[in-house]
């Protein structure tokens, strides 16, 4: 039962009783009853003011429950002249104008939030109490692959990629940095905010690829500039006296063979320096348009020799639509030389018996090109470092090709991957759709 109820049935109970006590004591005095009867009237009127007065207090505060129910921090009361309803109604204003406030103060924090959260050039994936994928950036849905409905509302643990893996294992205010092929670095980051008194984590996926390239290049640069100088200058300086020696005809053959030797021991040097010093001397690719089949067939006419030698098979598998790229061309047959020359490396240290192949294919939507083969394949150790300067699992190696490979296609902004599958095939794709990567020129 409402209050408003309990006070009506109050003023019935207690005029109704008024009435009859009246009518018992006055019935035989018919003035003094009618007095009475005209004073329980006048009662009556004022209990109805008086409710009406006292009722309406009650109104305006179920009006304001019902406007901030429906979040509507708009509604304000002009005061009444009444002493206690302008107070409520003064306490009511400067209520709804605090909330109203409050609100908005909110609303564009949480708008500015989510704009810093879409825009942000760092990756954000924000998880939900059962540390299942609640909301993501567009950064992290690039550095993953991913779309937001594959994501929203999966455990991280649920998927194969490496930085979500990463990601699961990490506790709470724990960075860890992860290179999952090679070529991208991203430093991972949890940490977390409560929201209604919970926990919500959060990590954030920062590329630290150009920072790093960058630092590593202008080391080693640095170096192989110091070495280069010096190799030459020695060189120069030996050669020229070695030469010399070798113009007198009465020296003794051992003598003068061994001179020869030591001249072309030195050239070798001199070309392997070269090598190095290219690596930091990457001239500006100079692009044009090319036809990509075109490409890898001469390509694959320069090193077929060497293919055969080795007892390896050519396949190929094109594009029927031709595929136009805009690239490089001197620096593009570098790269895929490079490739195939390690691809036929891993197929001649390979002892099993059965066949030994490169399949070259190309691909019109997207642009790109794979060669696969299925020689030693690469470890897991070794996946993390594979384009890490002067790093190799060669015994001869210099570490040098693979890091070459890397800055060309990065200064070009194609994106690139080499792995081993489950199967043992490894693959080098190439795609030829420009991406804003880092360059490293």
């Amino acid at each position: 039962m409402t209050l408003r109820t309990k006070f009506i049935l109050f003023i019935a109970v207690i005029h109704l009783l008024l009435i009859a006590l009246s009518f018992y004591i006055f019935r035989s005095n018919k003035v003094f009853f009618i007095i009475s009867e005209a004073f329980i009237i006048i009662s009556l009127f004022l209990s109805r003011s008086l409710y009406l007065e006292l009722i309406a207090p009650l109104k305006l505060l179920l009006t304001g429950i019902d406007a901030i129910q429906d979040k509507d921090f708009n509604v304000k009361f002009l005061k009444t002249g009444k002493l206690e309803m302008d107070r409520l109604i003064e306490v009511y204003n400067k209520m709804i104008d605090q909330l109203r406030e409050e609100r908005t103060k909110q609303e564009q924090q949480h708008y500015f939030l989510d704009k810093l959260i879409q825009t942000s050039p760092s990756g954000i994936v924000i998880l939900d109490f059962d540390e299942k994928i609640f909301n993501l950036n567009p950064r992290a849905r690039e550095i993953l692959g991913v779309t937001e409905k594959e994501m929203i509302g999966r455990a991280v643990d649920s998927f194969n990629h490496p930085v979500l893996q990463a990601l699961h294992k990490l506790r709470t205010g724990e960075a860890k940095t992860i290179s999952p092929n090679g070529t991208q670095i991203y430093k991972c980051q949890k940490s977390h905010f409560i929201d209604r008194g919970f926990a919500h984590h959060f990590v954030m996926i920062e590329e630290l690829t150009t920072e790093i390239l960058t630092a590593e290049k202008n080391a080693y640069g640095k170096i192989i500039r110091m070495m280069a100088h010096e190799v030459n200058n020695s060189i120069g300086a030996v050669n020229s006296i070695l030469n010399t020696l070798l113009k007198f005809h009465n020296t003794e053959p051992e003598i003068q063979h061994s001179l020869e030797v030591a001249v072309n021991r030195n050239d070798h040097l001199n070309q392997f320096m070269k090598k190095f010093a290219d690596l930091v001397r990457l001239a500006p690719a100079q692009k044009e348009i090319l036809q990509l089949n075109e490409l890898v067939m001469n390509v694959t006419k320069l090193m077929e020799f060497k293919g055969r030698e080795a007892q390896i098979v050519f396949q190929f598998e094109w594009s029927t639509t031709p595929v136009p790229i805009t690239a490089d061309a001197h620096q593009m047959e570098q790269v895929l030389i490079n490739i195939v020359k390690n691809a036929i490396e891993s197929l001649v240290q390979k002892s099993d018996p059965g066949l030994r192949y490169i399949k070259f294919s190309t691909h019109h939507s997207p642009k790109q090109v794979t060669i696969e083969d299925n020689g030693m394949g690469i470890s897991p150790e070794s996946q993390s470092q594979l384009f890490s300067p002067f790093f190799t699992t060669k015994r001869d190696g210099q570490g040098i090709g693979l890091t070459v490979i890397r800055d060309i296609l990065m200064n070009h902004g194609f994106l690139y991957s080499l792995m081993t599958n489950s199967s043992g095939i490894t693959s080098f794709v190439i795609n030829f759709q420009e991406n804003n990567l880092p360059k490293t020129e």
